[in-house]
């Protein structure tokens, strides 16, 4: 008996333990797709965010034009003409002046120098002694740029300072090919760029990490999505250092138990994910035929008829002769003109509902056969009638 009752107890023990498996097995299984499912949602939400760097701007930390006006020497006879071109020759003479060689009152007559202007963008914190890329174009009649080098050439700025200076050989991408009746031209040969081709010589004197707060200027103002960027900067350090200002800009304020600068805190925070809102809109070029819209543009309940009126001209001119041995006879032209009119007699009206999106509408037409230039005017005409729900901005 005492056997038999041991037996029976391990094999209740068994089935315990059996279904103890099965319970953890099944457990195991549902977190593993909680978790799938998380991840999916996590990855959904991020694929429709962007993170605060890459849609605002930090005040103060901004580019810098520089220009300048420079010579550039070593054409092929694709200079400027020095007649045609007087500041080429005033700045020719300056130039061997400073040199010391004394051409005052000569006819120079060389078709080997250009004058240009030097344009370059100066980058945020850029220290003395960095590079940075030029841009060359030509001033004068020259035909081409290639295999010139430019002298040196100091760069100013706004202020009037010199912040740079660039010198070195021009690559460019154009050519010309000319030949005695026909020539041909690729790209534009009197415009090239200088890789590193100017050194700075001057810093702008901006202390970021010793202001105590800085304003986010959005790439593209919208109150929605300075308001989501403020609350995400507030749940984030738990705190009220930033506020959305207006439509284009939050300030982020450094609070007094923050250990670090501002240039910390903006790295803490410009990571962050923000859903970026947008009004709907809907962007037209009709030279070029272009439409772009927004997610949510939307149409109200509207009726649609288009109709295209076409007239076909055709010209068959015939040559009547007299006959061979006719006296007096002549040769004429008999005009022969075929019209041909469609009004479109096979158009139907179409009715769109409410809640029909832009690019339902744009989908049907295309599927119908219209032309870009047809769906710009239906585009306007239902703006016209009020039920496009969007704004239009003509290019």
């Amino acid at each position: 008996m005492l056997d038999k009752a041991i037996i029976n107890n391990n094999i209740r023990f068994g089935e315990v333990k059996a279904r103890s498996i099965f319970g953890v097995r099944h457990a195991i299984f549902a977190v593993f797709v909680f978790a799938i499912f998380s991840i999916a949602m996590v990855w959904s939400a991020h694929a429709k965010t962007s993170r605060i760097k890459d849609i605002v701007d930090i005040e103060g930390v901004r580019d810098n034009q520089l220009v300048g006006y420079g010579l550039v020497v070593g054409l092929n006879g694709t200079g400027d003409s020095l007649g045609n071109s007087p500041f080429t020759d005033q700045s020719l003479n300056a130039m061997l002046e400073r040199l010391g060689v004394s051409v005052r009152d000569q006819n120079l007559n060389t078709a080997n120098v250009a004058a240009v202007m030097v344009t370059a963008t100066l980058p945020p914190f850029s220290n003395q002694g960095s590079r940075i890329d030029v841009a060359i174009s030509s001033l004068g009649d020259a035909t081409s740029l290639r295999g010139g080098t430019l002298l040196v050439t100091p760069l100013l700025a706004a202020d009037g300072e010199v912040y740079a200076v660039a010198q070195g050989p021009i690559s460019i991408s154009g050519f010309t090919i000319q030949g005695d009746a026909a020539n041909l031209t690729q790209n534009t040969p009197t415009a090239g760029r200088i890789a590193e081709g100017a050194i700075v010589e001057r810093e702008i004197n901006f202390k970021l990490e010793e202001l105590q707060s800085v304003r986010l200027a959005l790439k593209n103002p919208d109150f929605t999505t300075a308001r989501r960027i403020e609350q995400a900067i507030n749940g984030f350090t738990s705190s009220s250092i930033s506020k959305a200002e207006n439509s284009a800009s939050v300030v982020l304020r450094r609070p007094s138990n923050y250990d670090g600068t501002i240039v910390d805190l903006i790295t803490d925070i410009e990571q962050l994910p923000i859903q970026p809102d947008q009004p709907a809109r809907v962007v037209i070029s009709e030279r070029s035929g272009v439409i772009v819209m927004g997610a949510d543009v939307k149409i109200s309940d509207v009726a649609i008829a288009q109709a295209n009126l076409t007239v076909r001209i055709t010209e068959t001119p015939q040559v009547s002769q007299a006959n061979p041995f006719a006296e007096g006879g002549e040769t004429v032209v008999v005009p022969r003109t075929d019209l041909e009119v469609n009004n479109g007699d096979d158009v139907k009206l179409a009715l769109l509902e409410t809640g029909v999106t832009l690019q339902d509408l744009v989908t049907g037409l295309n599927r119908l056969g219209m032309q870009p230039r047809d769906i710009i005017t239906i585009i306007q005409a239902i703006k016209a009638a009020g039920a496009l729900q969007a704004d239009i901005e003509v290019l």
